[in-house]
């Protein structure tokens, strides 16, 4: 058993004894049975005084780490085979931590503290879609899982700021003007389709046409509107749908229908084309940052 204690530490050499002894134990230096030596060999041993040897150890027998057996020898108690049993669930995971920590001298809010940290820390395990509208969040979901096969939670940026356990293993996708104020580690600027194609499919029609824009977003809606006011001018009609959550819709005498990702499947029309509002360069950091999260961790 390998024990070096500081007499310099803030930690008194009692508790220093006494953990090492329990990481001995936990790692399987000192089996279930085994006895430790004596008080007055162990002090001469670490160079330290025999009663706070005997301290330590009492403090183990009074934590079931150690048991005395008749005349007097102390053996690593049975407390160590329950240690070897691996928990098998997460909440068993979680006492035994917090049993642990609490041993070890710890408070519960310095575990708490402690513990974010290092879960912050961690490479992401999922993505996280932050938007300030519910329909622009959807059509990144969307056009993420079409691209990559994975699925995307999403939240508003006060979800956000009012549940910081939000950015816990998170791989965060927002637009530019939120997403500094989100403080994440892991984030990746969104920025959107110029739809310069569009525009020339609409200048390109050689009658005067009926055009709509569809959408399940407003602010995209919005966004379009400017887009397309130069290409359509006094030429064509302009009409701007805004889908609601289910169902279909059928646009009689529209000539061209330019739909989002979630719109398209939902639309009738003689003519539409679809619009991806994420950019080509900005699906390209999204793919190398799935590839992370599907790499196997450890």
């Amino acid at each position: 058993m390998r024990i070096s204690l500081s007499k310099n530490s803030d930690v008194p050499v009692r508790r220093q004894l006494a953990e090492q002894i329990v990481v001995a134990i936990t790692t399987g230096e000192l089996r279930a049975g085994e006895q430790l030596p004596s008080v007055r060999a162990l002090a001469r041993r670490v160079k330290i005084h025999h009663n706070t040897v005997s301290e330590a150890y009492q403090d183990l027998v009074r934590r079931k780490w150690l048991t005395r057996q008749p005349g007097s020898r102390l053996v690593v108690g049975e407390r160590a085979k329950s240690r070897d049993k691996l928990p098998t669930s997460l909440d068993e995971l979680i006492d035994e931590s917090i049993e642990r920590a609490r041993e070890m001298g710890y408070t519960l809010q310095a575990l708490t503290q402690r513990v974010r940290e290092r879960l912050l820390a961690q490479p992401p395990d999922h993505i996280l879609v932050v938007s300030e509208e519910s329909g622009l969040r959807e059509l990144i979901r969307e056009e993420v899982k079409e691209h990559f096969g994975c699925a995307a939670e999403c939240c508003s940026p006060e979800e956000f700021a009012a549940n910081p356990a939000k950015a816990v293993g998170a791989q965060i996708f927002a637009p530019v003007h939120i997403i500094n104020e989100l403080n994440a580690r892991f984030a990746i600027t969104i920025t959107y389709s110029k739809a310069d194609e569009h525009v020339e499919m609409i200048r390109a029609l050689k009658k005067p046409s009926i055009i709509a824009a569809v959408s399940v977003s407003e602010s995209l809606l919005t966004r379009a509107r400017s887009m397309f006011a130069a290409a359509i001018a006094r030429r064509h009609t302009y009409r701007e749908v805004l889908l609601p959550p289910k169902g279909r819709i059928d646009l009689d005498g529209v000539d061209l229908a330019i739909c989002d990702s979630l719109s398209i499947s939902r639309v009738g029309c003689k003519r539409k084309v679809r619009y991806s509002l994420v950019s080509s360069a900005c699906l390209k950091q999204f793919a190398a940052a799935v590839e992370l999260l599907k790499r196997p961790q450890g």
